[in-house]
């Protein structure tokens, strides 16, 4: 899966940059996420359950951040295990132009699927990647203007009985 976008933000680029580089920031605006611990400047381990068509996973995961050229851009990668649900792999190249008093960030997604996640078809794997990127950015906004995010995982709906696979 190729995604890309672009997100203006009523915040200096210093600002952006430095939020984007704070574990509790980001375990805040990150839908479902359960647990985001920064080990190093440039490594973090997560854990986000997600619900993605009928499948309900919880991955576990490293993510790196490398190609680093403060305030301007990172490359994040990562992976993440869910269990019987598969995994999910992949890389963002990020990018921060300062437009003002905002900053303009454009982001590039090259990112893989696999197990039971990948046998749900490309057209709602996109679509849930979609809205969670658009659910990232709103939180992040929340966040930045003292705001508080929706954290729920994405994708939540009333239980209705699924099972939830999980690692």
């Amino acid at each position: 899966m190729d995604m890309t976008g672009e997100h203006r933000i009523a915040a200096p680029r210093a600002e952006v940059w430095a939020a984007l580089n704070d574990a509790e920031v980001l375990r805040a605006c990150i839908p479902g996420c359960e647990a985001l611990e920064k080990i190093s400047p440039t490594e973090f381990h997560a854990r986000v359950v997600q619900k993605i068509g009928p499948v309900k996973a919880r991955f576990e995961g490293g993510v790196e951040l490398v190609n680093i050229a403060a305030p301007e851009s990172y490359t994040i990668q990562g992976e993440g295990k869910g269990g019987v649900a598969g995994f999910a792999k992949g890389a963002a190249d990020v990018q921060l132009a300062a437009d003002g008093d905002a900053t303009v960030l454009t982001y590039q997604v090259h990112a893989m699927v696999g197990g039971k996640l990948a046998r749900l078809g490309s057209r709602l794997i996109n679509s849930s990647a979609k809205k969670l990127a658009a659910r990232f950015f709103d939180n992040f906004e929340a966040v930045l203007h003292g705001e508080t995010p929706d954290t729920a995982e994405a994708g939540a709906e009333p239980e209705t009985g699924e099972t939830a696979a999980t690692a």
